[in-house]
């Protein structure tokens, strides 16, 4: 749907410009009319192909913006077509403008807003759609809208938490790495020749220092290609066949330090989306086949599968939940509080604080454990490097 750039006067005579998204020229003069302004002039913007490709993607903050003016919109009472109207010309991003408009549009012609929304999975996933369908069968889509705002801003929170977790030992092995390969390629081969020329026996810290600068000189083609193939075969395969991807996930979570780390993220993505979809009204069902795509590990969601099979039979979540062999004492014993006081809900947003301050503290200590190792390992290889040139030239002034 293209947007006009306009010129037109109000009530007062003043001229007032602008840009709506509308359907025609005809559909911006109503549009125009019903707010008493009367249509002087009008262009159209045109957002070419390559623009709106190269257009910021629509973000989790979009999002939250989004969520938010119509919440306030609709707790004013303005119906839901005129704020997404609202919205669609108010917004400067060109990508989430087109989806905007067309949504406006499925709505107009009759289709419902969850319906509207899930034909652009990729910006508006599955929890999104389940929200606002939720709100449409309660009637109370202002709610939805509401707890959607909560939902987007915790998992804007859990990706910063997990950049946290990953930039700064990424940006000290990058360095390392950058170091290493100065030194290897650059350094050292200026002062083998001298050292070669001096007719001395040498250590076999200077011996190893020249046979790896001339593996580094000879080889780093290999170095950086088989790493990189490494990487992109196993992405492959990991798409290529599920056996692969599940062993993956199984191995990530019996990690060293970073496996636990990322158990409690997925418990805490768990228990947040299981959360606020029982919240807002979702069948417990449904609930369970959602929290099963966004645990984010194949592991916990097949074992998730195995939890809807068990409570269609009509086991309890609790029993369900501790027979997977999966889930912490602590969700389990909590859920079960929940059940037997009849405030599910309640009893899961506890565990969606606990596990919310447990993810912060296990992220503090990757990051403080990460800067003392990756130091160390740096300072190892400029001690080798540096004894290895030294040693010999020292010995060989003691000989002088």
């Amino acid at each position: 749907m293209p947007q006009y750039a306009y010129r037109a006067i109000n009530d007062r005579g003043r001229s007032v410009r602008g840009k709506i998204t509308a359907a025609n020229e005809n559909d911006l003069f109503q549009q125009l009319r019903s707010i008493s302004l009367e249509l002087v002039d009008t262009r159209e913007v045109t957002d070419s192909k390559l623009r709106v490709a190269l257009a910021p993607r629509v973000k989790i903050r979009d999002q939250i913006q989004l969520c938010v003016h119509l919440e306030q919109l609709q707790s004013a009472g303005v119906p839901l077509i005129e704020g997404l109207a609202d919205v669609r010309d108010s917004t400067d991003n060109a990508r989430l403008r087109d989806m905007l408009a067309e949504i406006y549009r499925d709505v107009s012609q009759g289709s419902s807003v969850s319906e509207a929304f899930s034909r652009h999975p990729r910006t508006f996933g599955t929890v999104f759609t389940a929200l606002l369908a939720a709100g449409e069968v309660s009637g109370n889509l202002n709610e939805s809208f509401r707890h959607l705002v909560k939902h987007l801003k915790w998992t804007d929170g859990i990706n910063s938490k997990v950049k946290k977790a990953v930039r700064y030992p990424l940006i000290m092995l990058t360095l390392m790495l950058a170091l290493f390969f100065f030194m290897m390629g650059m350094v050292v081969p200026e002062v083998v020749g001298f050292l070669k020329n001096m007719g001395t026996e040498l250590p076999v810290f200077t011996t190893s220092l020249i046979a790896t600068s001339d593996f580094v000189l000879e080889s780093w083609y290999l170095m950086i290609g088989i790493p990189v193939a490494a990487v992109i075969g196993l992405k492959m395969a990991i798409k290529a066949s599920y056996r692969v991807a599940y062993g993956m996930d199984y191995l990530m979570l019996r990690l060293p330090v970073l496996g636990d780390m990322i158990r409690k993220i997925a418990m805490s993505r768990f228990a947040h989306f299981f959360a606020i979809m029982f919240q807002s009204g979702v069948p417990l069902l449904q609930c369970l086949d959602t929290a099963k795509m966004v645990a984010a590990n194949r592991v916990l969601s097949e074992a998730l599968d195995t939890v809807k099979e068990q409570v269609q039979n009509g086991e309890p979540l609790s029993r369900a939940l501790n027979r997977t062999g999966q889930f912490p004492s602590l969700v389990i014993r909590m859920i079960r509080i929940g059940e037997d006081s009849g405030n599910l809900s309640g009893t899961l947003g506890h565990i969606t604080e606990f596990y919310d301050r447990d993810v912060d503290e296990a992220v503090d200590g990757i990051v403080a454990m990460a800067e003392p190792a990756l130091t160390l390992v740096a300072g190892g290889m400029m001690v080798w490097i540096i004894g290895g040139v030294f040693g010999p030239l020292y010995d060989s002034f003691g000989s002088v």
